[in-house]
């Protein structure tokens, strides 16, 4: 059976969303973040006004140039709050593909239930700030009191199941300052791997964050090397 989720984007070949694979990215709509500086606005606030993609359509290029593809991303939005995820990604997996999740880790209940079916290969959990309501609250847009618990347990069932994953936190000035990536690396010590990347501008959800500067090259490399003083596989993502 055919999930019921609506796609609203597609990108037929990437090299840079799942390190060391050949894959294709699936967008879905919405999300229960209203994180300012997400450049998804319309994907998120109005996914009405972009056109839909037939799953079937997806599904002939992924048969007629599997041997080229490694795998399959799925971001969005948030994928974890579609009820029938978990039947995309079975479809995927029936077509020898590997699934990778990006996904902000408020849904643990479906982030267990993905991994223990086997519907997964991957996870990428974004952390968007020190796991405090305050903090939380300001960088994803909403009232995070309620969140941070789940998005705690999402974070420890990935780093206790030792299942394939990466933890990862985009740089935005206005938001983050260097004691958040301290604390943040202390708070997902015990991951397999952190990824620190930086903020772009563009058209996002909150104006006023279309024409900040993004940090410097340089102070992106302090975060760093915060982070790489308590986890050993940091990443910088420019």
């Amino acid at each position: 059976m055919e999930p019921k989720i609506e796609i609203k984007g597609f990108i037929d070949l990437s090299l840079v969303d799942w390190n060391g694979y050949v894959t294709c990215v699936i967008f879905l709509p919405k999300c229960n973040f209203r994180c300012p500086f997400c450049q998804n606005s319309e994907l998120v606030l109005h996914p009405e006004k972009l056109k839909t993609i037939p799953l079937s359509k997806i599904l002939d290029y992924i048969r007629d140039y599997k041997w080229g593809l490694d795998g399959v991303v799925i971001t969005g939005g948030e994928p974890t709050i579609h009820r029938d995820l978990p039947n995309l990604c079975s479809i995927f997996k029936e077509n020898n593909l590997k699934v990778k999740i990006d996904t902000n880790g408020s849904n643990p209940t479906m982030l267990k239930t993905l991994v223990e079916e086997k519907l997964i290969d991957y996870v990428a959990l974004d952390v968007k700030a020190p796991l405090n309501p305050e903090k939380y609250s300001l960088a994803t847009g909403i009232n995070a009191e309620k969140i941070i618990e789940k998005i705690k347990e999402s974070i420890n069932f990935l780093i206790d199941s030792k299942f394939p994953h990466e933890f990862r936190t985009t740089i935005v000035p206005t938001i983050h300052t260097f004691e958040d990536i301290r604390e943040i690396c202390m708070e997902i010590k015990g991951c397999m791997k952190y990824v620190i990347q930086n903020f772009r501008p563009g058209e996002t959800i909150d104006p006023k964050f279309e024409n900040l500067n993004p940090p410097s090259i340089e102070e992106l490399r302090e975060f760093y090397e915060i982070a790489k003083k308590i986890i050993r596989n940091t990443k910088l993502r420019i």
